[in-house]
């Protein structure tokens, strides 16, 4: 196994640089990032921070090896858009019932989702309902301490009462003063809170709602915040564990080695997670590096369901929603991974096509190869703060042989070697054909190039006893 020195280097928020990446435990790398709330479907925002860490937590196992690699990757079942959703869509149901049933459809079509985009299964997916032990044994240890407090069934945390001992700074990671953050962020205004900025860890469950028995001498039952969920969740995974719920009392050994996420939760979410994780167990940090992709748009506008251009994932992987035609995960997966992670990304039709002619291309490269050794160059250009510009530099590169090509495409989540066998090429060939009869020259183009990248290339040519157009195919790779 390599020393902690192997090379990788990663933008860390934190610190606004690109560090020289060395694990705690080179035996044991780990990695959390927030995964869905389970009410509606994922969409194709969703889904790239799902791609980009698949990318990274591959490029782990290779370099440290499957073993040494922890992903975790929650699932958040308790949150009001679910209970929302399930008395919307269950009326007739008990609640609770109806809460069943939502979670359990939606976490069941996500999985099937990211399947299709290629990713891996993470190592460990916790759901919030749980560790409901676990986020009341910190809010417990928050309450002791003095920075987080009791008021009208609640239990609230104080980003002032943290400040004003020595300790970690809430803010570090947003770098705004509290003001700032203020004026910037969607706060709940409440008569029991001493301070705006003050988020709720616990909180009263409604007749009805799902609840658990509430911590600090509260009567009745509740449930937790948003924040409290991920770290307690990534503390039960990625700690060394002791008695009480909660991780050992060494801080040392109570921080992990990435926190992954998207650019909008860098605050309030992880600059929460941060103040509560780090306050219950005596650390100065909660995680060494952490890492954000950037924002999604589509079609250069503003994603949203009143802009008319919002996508899920399964839209896009089973319907024609999208530029008149269902994508592969494949085409999809890489679309993605054509802008660096963390800029934005516009999300286009254009995008797509690009990336399906990519794939296209690589196919007929790697025709009958099978997949060698990964080529150095490919993991040094990962392991610089996951370099896909220079990936796909040296992917596009002509003298690269088949089998390294095969090899670079699948550590980064791509087999060349598929190819559908079940295509109709003859109802494609007809509807083509009409469509350039009726001069409809775009749609026709875009048939040809939805054979050229499931590997059939057409060839047109002219009967040579009638002058007619004919067409022939052949499989290309």
């Amino acid at each position: 196994m390599p020393a902690p020195d192997s090379g990788l280097r990663l933008y860390n928020t934190l610190t606004r640089t690109t560090e020289a990446f060395a694990p705690i435990d080179p035996a044991n790398v780990r990695m959390y990032v927030c995964g869905p709330t389970v009410y509606d479907f994922a969409h194709i925002g969703n889904a790239r921070p799902v791609i980009v860490f698949d990318v990274l937590y591959r490029l782990l196992r290779h370099v440290y090896g499957a073993a040494h690699v922890t992903y975790v990757r929650n699932i958040t079942d308790v949150d009001d858009k679910i209970n929302a959703r399930a008395a919307r869509d269950f009326p007739d149901l008990p609640l609770n019932d109806a809460i069943a049933r939502v979670t359990e459809a939606t976490n069941a079509q996500f999985q099937a989702d990211v399947k299709a985009l290629g990713c891996l299964e993470p190592d460990d997916q916790p759901r919030a309902t749980a560790h409901i032990d676990g986020m009341k044994a910190m809010i417990e240890r928050l309450v002791a301490q003095g920075v987080a407090y009791v008021a009208e069934g609640h239990v609230l945390f104080s980003p002032l009462a943290m400040n004003a001992r020595p300790g970690p700074r809430y803010g570090a990671l947003s770098r705004r003063p509290l003001d700032e953050m203020l004026a910037g962020a969607r706060v709940d205004v409440a008569s029991y809170k001493r301070d705006e900025m003050d988020f709720v860890l616990w909180k009263p469950s409604k007749a009805g709602e799902p609840g658990w028995p509430s911590p600090a001498g509260i009567e009745g039952l509740g449930r937790p915040g948003w924040h409290i969920e991920c770290s307690a969740m990534s503390m039960a995974k990625l700690l060394e564990p002791f008695g009480g719920g909660l991780a050992c009392d060494d801080p040392e050994k109570n921080v992990f080695d990435i926190h992954g996420g998207g650019i909008d939760l860098v605050f309030p979410h992880h600059e929460n997670e941060i103040a509560q994780s780090c306050c219950a167990l005596g650390t100065g940090r909660m995680a060494r590096v952490w890492m954000h992709n950037g924002f999604l748009q589509v079609e250069g506008r503003k994603m949203s369901k009143s802009e008319g251009n919002f996508v899920t994932i399964h839209e896009l992987l089973a319907t024609e929603k999208f530029g008149g035609r269902k994508w592969p995960g494949e085409v999809l997966r890489l679309a993605m991974l054509m802008t660096h992670y963390r800029e934005p990304i516009d999300f286009s039709v254009r995008k797509l096509e690009e990336a399906a002619a990519l794939i296209a291309k690589w196919r007929r490269r790697a025709a009958g190869a099978k997949a060698g050794a990964v080529d150095p160059a490919f993991v040094a250009a990962l392991g610089d703060d996951l370099d896909m510009a220079e990936y796909l530099r040296l992917m596009n590169s002509s003298d690269l042989d088949p089998s390294a090509l095969m090899a670079a495409a699948a550590l980064i989540g791509l087999d060349l070697s598929e190819l559908e066998t079940d295509i109709d090429v003859a109802a494609f060939v007809a509807k083509r054909l009409a469509l350039i009869a009726q001069k409809n020259w775009a749609e026709a183009d875009r048939i040809r190039g939805e054979l050229l990248e499931k590997g059939v290339q057409l060839k047109d040519g002219k009967d040579p006893a009638t002058g007619e157009r004919v067409t022939t195919w052949e499989v290309k790779r």
